[in-house]
């Protein structure tokens, strides 16, 4: 990857924090956005500017094309099987809740049972509460291990008769765990039931591929990967989808209205009530593009090398395995998650290790570490990471995060060990 042609499509990065070039590390909270996707945003609002769908004039029928075809690329991009599988949100948040709301009503009685893990974020526990709350539904916990992977033994023991859905994490946005999701899968589906993956951290890094995973529904929001805030993405199985009550009313989601009836619109129209962000969807579609064809050269590798989030995955595993072994040398590191291991070839090896390390040093809050690594220019997360019930099991308040992107560098890993060095020395 020309790391110095990529980071020239994202101007922010050049610019100074206190005096300081920044060194964004906090794109687990939200990624920077290439020129290409502001662009293409820009264009639509001052060339093709119109609400979409029902309209009869040029605009329309051309924003219209524009939102569609944004849906189709989403389609391509997570090879889902046909486009009606594809429900355009708010984001993650929003495509979990939908998927909660609508499928405790419809296919949920009072005492039955949602699985989810230790380490998930709050959206996929407090959407699930309020259900417990509304409709008498119970959250069974799938406990972690120590160094925060998932017990893949305790699956098969949650499940009963009264498991009626799992939602997991793909990847910790705390611990940067890559939870076998496959292997969840199988066994839940091995019992009839379905499963829910809040993809918000794995769909910027690796690819991923519905199908194979077989999952019934998966969640991803545009803002964590190069896309503009305000959209995301639900991908459903059709069948699943169909089975679903719509999750609010009004506007695009319905075909008629009476006083004394509504029928309700095809897939996956039902699920998007009111007027879409068309201009976000083209965002959206604008970085799936663009971290589609960000290419890599292999060494022995064919003369096209790595593309897209494959050359993606290797540039992060690099960097997150170099990031390890430079975070350790600094005394009174502790790294929280799966740690670095060293392969059979002896080489650093962080394939079970998404780009994100939450990390404390010492007796130094993070709190007060963020702050003072804030005004050496570097931007990192502090404090619980919205996943309070995880730090609770690891019995700390909160951690800093380091997380990583594909115009990150191996230079901004060591201005950041040099800068925890120079705050130790303050403590």
């Amino acid at each position: 990857m020309n790391i110095n042609q990529i980071r020239e499509d994202f101007p922010i990065l050049s610019r100074q924090v206190y005096g300081k070039p920044l060194v964004y590390l906090d794109n687990a909270a939200t990624t920077q956005k290439p020129l290409c996707v502001l662009d293409a945003m820009r264009d639509e609002y001052l060339n093709v500017n119109a609400n979409v769908h029902r309209g009869v004039h040029y605009l329309s029928q051309q924003a219209t094309d524009l939102h569609e075809a944004a849906r189709e690329t989403v389609r391509q991009f997570i090879n889902a099987s046909k486009i009606e599988e594809i429900v355009f949100t708010r984001g993650t948040t929003e495509a979990i809740n939908l998927v909660a709301s609508s499928f405790c009503e419809s296919q949920m009685q009072p005492g039955e049972e949602v699985i989810v893990t230790e380490m998930e974020h709050h959206s996929n526990i407090v959407s699930w509460q309020l259900l417990q709350q509304r409709r008498g539904i119970r959250l069974r916990i799938l406990p972690i291990t120590d160094d925060g992977s998932v017990r893949l033994d305790c699956v098969e023991a949650l499940i009963n008769e009264r498991t009626k859905i799992v939602s997991l994490s793909h990847v910790s946005n705390v611990l940067g765990t890559i939870n076998p999701v496959k292997e969840v899968i199988r066994i839940a589906h091995a019992h009839g039931i379905p499963v829910l993956i809040d993809g918000a951290q794995s769909t910027p890094h690796f690819r991923i591929d519905v199908q194979d995973l077989d999952c019934d529904f998966f969640a991803f929001s545009g803002h964590k990967m190069y896309g503009p805030t305000g959209i995301g993405v639900l991908y459903g199985k059709e069948q699943w989808l169909d089975r679903l009550p719509p999750y609010m009313g009004g506007g695009e989601m319905i075909k008629t209205v009476s006083f004394e009836h509504t029928t309700f619109n095809d897939l996956p129209y039902k699920f998007e009530a009111g007027t879409p962000d068309y201009v976000a969807s083209t965002g959206l579609a604008r970085a799936l593009d663009y971290v589609t064809s960000v290419t890599a050269p292999v060494p022995d590798a064919s003369p096209s090398g790595l593309v897209g989030l494959d050359a993606i995955e290797a540039h992060e595993r690099d960097l997150t395995a170099y990031a390890m072994q430079r975070l350790m040398e600094i005394p009174g590191m502790k790294i929280f998650g799966p740690q670095l291991q060293i392969g059979q070839d002896g080489q650093p090896d962080v394939s079970n290790h998404d780009a994100v390390i939450s990390f404390q040093v010492g007796n130094i809050h993070h709190l007060d570490m963020g702050t003072l690594l804030d005004r050496l220019g570097i931007a990192v997360r502090t404090g619980h990471h919205c996943a309070q019930p995880l730090m609770a099991r690891l019995g700390i308040s909160g951690t800093c995060r380091a997380s990583f992107a594909l115009y990150n560098t191996r230079e901004e890993v060591d201005v950041l060990v040099s800068a925890i060095q120079r705050i130790q020395q303050m403590f």
